[in-house]
């Protein structure tokens, strides 16, 4: 019965958009408050709903929200991402298992993807959408908390479903990146994905513009050691390039 109910409040939170507890304790009378809130802990968990305040909104209602200033970051240095993606598209092959981070970056490499057979698995909610307006590629949407920042899913799910497949290329994106610190994100939990998927992949491609050197956010999740091409938009600072070359990372 319980399930029933569940997957009635989702169904509610996604019609709407969003459900306060008031909303939720009227359409069940018959459970408790704290009932509702486990039945929204579990929706969240699995990826359908993101809790706020007083209630929960649906993944949908959360994109629209954060809308405008995703598409302003979007729009940053849109010369040099699409300079990126072109590169970093040479490198999709179909017959493996592909993983693409989250981020505007990676947005513009979903942009360009063309429709053929690829398998990808993906922490990007807005990146999967894109994808499957295509007809060839399967994808996979990891589960689990959404960031509200840029649109990424983090949490335990997440991280137990990577440490289970296998992943061959990784496509990554990265906030920021010192020599001193590596490639740096400014979420705790995002930032744990990322360290699992560079476990977990056999080749891992870094896509970065340059406006992220000599950036440090708070959270190391890999350096230069644990890379094997770094796809930029122009030519490296010489002290960048020299340590670059010294791990043997191709330079695109």
């Amino acid at each position: 019965m319980h399930i029933d109910r569940r997957e009635m409040v989702n169904a509610y939170i996604q019609n709407k958009g969003e459900a306060t507890i008031k909303e939720l304790e009227k359409m069940f009378p018959e459970v408790s408050t704290m009932t509702i809130r486990r039945d929204l802990a579990q929706l969240e968990e699995e990826g359908y709903i993101v809790r706020v305040r007083g209630g929960a909104k649906s993944i949908d209602s959360l994109t629209n929200i954060r809308e405008d200033a995703y598409s302003l970051r979007l729009m940053e240095n849109v010369d040099g991402k699409t300079k990126i993606a072109k590169k970093a598209i040479e490198f999709m092959e179909t017959g493996r298992a592909i993983y693409m981070d989250s981020g505007t970056t990676m947005m513009c490499l979903a942009n360009m993807l063309p429709d053929n057979h690829f398998s990808i698995l993906t922490s990007g909610p807005n990146i999967a959408l894109e994808i499957i307006k295509r007809h060839k590629p399967s994808v996979t949407l990891l589960g689990g908390q959404v960031n509200r920042d840029n649109i990424s899913i983090s949490g335990i799910s997440a991280l137990n479903f990577i440490k289970n497949i296998n992943i061959d290329i990784a496509f990554m994106a990265t906030s920021g990146f010192s020599l001193e610190n590596g490639f740096t994100g400014g979420n705790f939990g995002e930032c744990e994905i990322k360290k699992a998927v560079m476990e977990k992949a056999n080749r891992r491609i870094m896509l970065m513009d340059l406006v992220k050197i000599d950036k440090d956010m708070p959270y190391t999740f890999a350096t230069l050691e644990d890379i094997d091409i770094l796809v930029c938009d122009g030519e490296l600072p010489e002290s960048v390039e020299k340590a670059v070359k010294e791990y043997a990372i191709k330079i695109v």
